[in-house]
């Protein structure tokens, strides 16, 4: 199993192909829908994003409150499509990694191939397993939203598989 490292190269990124399994470990973020939401009218408003999104991934998670003894509770996946009218504004925006749940509409994964970007679907299901690869968080932006803030983590060895290669290529063209 391939072994990459967060944030990717555009080398890396064209490496990826859909249904190939991985293990990412770096740097990624968090973001549900509120903070997308926020983000895109932070960009619609000529404000800055509280990070630079330029080549940086996105897990679509709330991260569940850390339970005694642990950095960081469950956080599984979050339904992608939820994201969908976001993403192709953030991908333009230098956003080149997304990680989820579920099919991507026709719009994003144009939004992916145009921008050479990738999206890796998660386990759903898994997050308490998912939590466990986790060895840093910190709190980025939108603190007011609770578990749908945007987090900073440090994870090591997430597994993965390329649901959405900067080819177009998807794992779920029989679904959508």
């Amino acid at each position: 199993m391939k072994r990459i490292l967060s944030p990717l190269s555009l080398e890396i990124i064209k490496s990826l192909r859909a249904g190939e399994r991985l293990l990412l470990s770096g740097i990624i973020y968090t973001g549900r829908d509120a903070a997308h939401k926020r983000m895109t009218e932070m960009l619609n408003s000529g404000h800055v994003l509280p990070f630079d999104v330029d080549g940086q991934a996105i897990y679509y998670a709330g991260p569940c409150p850390a339970p005694p003894g642990r950095i960081i509770g469950s956080m599984g996946p979050t339904t992608s499509s939820r994201m969908d009218a976001y993403s192709p504004q953030l991908i333009k925006e230098g956003l080149r990694v997304m990680i989820g749940k579920g099919p991507r509409n026709q719009r994003v994964i144009d939004s992916i191939s145009e921008h050479s970007g990738v999206y890796f679907a998660a386990i759903g299901g898994a997050g308490a397993l998912l939590s466990l690869c986790v060895k840093q968080v910190q709190l980025v932006a939108f603190e007011e939203l609770g578990t749908e803030a945007v987090f900073k983590l440090i994870v090591e060895d997430m597994p993965l598989v390329v649901g959405v290669d900067c080819f177009g290529g998807t794992v779920y063209k029989s679904i959508v």
